[in-house]
């Protein structure tokens, strides 16, 4: 990065607002909220660029919608599988024999125009994608580049960094060790560099709650592999899925369709008796055989191992100006898909409110309520991860479940049942997509509403304080989120127009951009009633009411404003 590099030669002090350690999908939301109200961003990280492995491969439907509202959701939705391509989730005894459940769900295309239909639990809008956390990563990184006017420093370590009471100064250098470092003074600092994060230890904070689970799958060691079979389709004997899951006694796996056209993330089960630490591309062929049941050719493009069986968030999200975010502060075994999404989620929330605190329109107290809100998140996010992991990895296998005969087929009658069961309890979780809630924070002004019940696999849209503002589409493919503020949006019914125009103005005198929106259209007075709704810029209700007694004592429970 030219920028850095100068600095390295002249010695100067590069400033900023805020410094991000760490540049996958986290920070790279962060900067990308963060650009679009104006702050001074930069983001360093050692790695050489966005990632080359799949990793993380579902976005929820939540974190699309987060992508619709910064404009880039249709982006995302054109990456990943194919339109026409299924993203259903099947169960095998291995890939080529048994097909034990099967959860169908409709192609990207169908999606996009199913979407506009549904009602209850699953209105939104937007449907989850399948895309892979490496396409995501790089529209995140474009559009974050244009929006700081700065580009990603990768291969940039962050070394160490001192703060006091008006700012962070810290030390970043090349990863390779190539050079003097550089100091960067930043307002702020966010560690959003990964399980392992500097930042995190650097503070002495420590993760608190599960590690070390051991299971049959999902708990222990997995051998990953990312690899390129363009025969695989052709070869399988049963209708396609986005991902697949071999349940049998000799190698547990599941593999998740990158491209649909012949690239996978493939997850091996280690047992106990093996080390991977000297496998070969050869060994990652093998336990693909195992997996899969099929004798095809694959070409191996990356291997690597991890640990299943985590649950664990960090005691504390802040300490003074600094901040931790994402895999630094919450490391999750992946059922469901939650660890990225639940990053994304930290960084909507951090990012306009360090933006507002820096702006000056809210006081530092604001930045207090992150902790406050995401924490508890983390542990609810890890916690439903945890029972999706016992779910399937307690199911117990043996060598009968794949026998011939009236045996083999009243096992695999009895795993059906179990697995269609298990399928739609980690996958069909509208709850845990929707249903985050920030009941108890000190910016949300609760009006004793009871909130709605928190079930992994239901969603009941509420309007009490603290939750996602219930979706709405006007018609056609518009939806009530596309005419929200990019801010805060008062939300009112055409008779409360005074009133709601009061509480405006309060907000604007305060320095905020507040929109108003009248809703009397049947849909929307239908599901949001007839109380005026104050809406963050995160699509959270901070308030709701008839009017507001006093508008300016509102804006400071809700914006902390000055």
């Amino acid at each position: 990065m030219k920028e850095l590099q100068d600095a390295q030669r002249s010695g100067e002090t590069i400033e900023v607002d805020v410094l991000v350690a760490g540049a996958g999908p986290c920070g790279l939301m962060l900067a990308n909220e963060l650009g679009l109200r104006g702050i001074r961003c930069l983001l360093v990280d050692p790695k050489a660029t966005t990632a080359f492995n799949p990793q993380a491969n579902a976005t929820q439907a939540r974190t699309m919608e987060h992508f619709r509202r910064i404009g880039i959701a249709d982006e995302i939705r054109a990456l990943g599988l194919p339109g026409d391509h299924p993203t259903d989730i099947a169960y095998f005894t291995r890939f080529a024999t048994h097909e034990l459940a099967r959860l169908r769900l409709p192609t990207a295309a169908q999606a996009s125009e199913h979407v506009r239909g549904l009602r209850g639990a699953w209105n939104a809008a937007e449907l989850p994608h399948r895309v892979s956390q490496k396409f995501v990563e790089a529209v995140l990184r474009h559009h974050a580049e244009a929006r700081t006017g700065r580009p990603v420093a990768f291969g940039w370590k962050l070394v160490d960094f001192d703060q006091d009471a008006e700012d962070v100064s810290a030390r970043v250098a090349p990863a390779d060790d190539r050079g003097p470092a550089v100091t960067v003074r930043a307002r702020y600092l966010v560690g959003a560099d990964g399980a392992r994060s500097v930042v995190r230890q650097a503070l002495g904070i420590a993760y608190g709650g599960d590690t070390g689970v051991q299971r049959q799958f999902m708990g222990g060691r997995m051998f990953a592999v990312y690899l390129r079979s363009p025969t695989f389709y052709q070869a399988l004997p049963h209708d396609l899925a986005w991902m697949y899951v071999s349940v049998n006694h000799e190698r547990r796996a599941f593999m998740a369709s990158v491209d649909g056209q012949g690239e996978f993330a493939f997850h091996a089960a280690v047992h106990a008796h093996e080390d991977p630490s000297d496998w070969t591309h050869e060994d990652a062929k093998r336990l693909f055989a195992q997996a899969s049941g099929m004798d095809i050719p694959i070409e191996v493009l990356s291997t690597g191992t991890w640990i299943a069986g985590h649950s664990l968030v960090a005691e504390r999200y802040q300490q003074g100006r600094v901040f931790l975010a994402g895999d630094a502060v919450h490391l999750f075994t992946p059922t469901g898909g939650l660890g990225y999404n639940t990053a994304v989620g930290d960084a909507v929330n951090l990012g306009w409110k360090l933006a507002a605190v820096l702006k000056g329109h809210s006081s530092p107290a604001l930045l207090d309520s992150y902790e406050t809100e995401r924490r508890p998140i983390g542990l609810r996010n890890t916690d439903y991860a945890r029972g999706f992991a016992d779910s399937i990895g307690l199911f117990q296998t043996t060598a009968a479940l794949e026998a011939e005969g009236a045996e083999g087929d009243e096992l695999r009658e009895q795993a059906s049942g179990v697995l269609n069961e298990h399928v739609r309890r980690e996958f069909n979780i509208p709850g845990v997509t929707f249903g985050e809630r920030y009941d108890g924070s000190p910016i949300i002004a609760s009006d004793g509403g009871a909130p709605p019940p928190d079930s992994a696999n239901d969603y009941q849209p509420s309007t009490c304080p603290g939750g996602r503002l219930p979706h709405v589409w006007l018609g056609g493919e518009r939806s009530l989120y596309d005419a929200l503020g990019f801010e805060w949006t008062v939300l009112a019914p055409r008779h409360a127009r005074d009133a709601a125009q009061a509480l405006v103005d309060a907000g604007t005198a305060a320095g905020l951009s507040v929109t108003l929106r009248l809703g009397d259209e049947p849909e929307v007075r239908e599901a949001l009633g007839e109380a005026m709704l104050l809406v963050r810029p995160d699509q959270v209700i901070a308030w709701r009411g008839d009017r507001a007694p006093d508008p300016a004592a509102l804006w400071r429970r809700a914006a902390c404003t000055r």
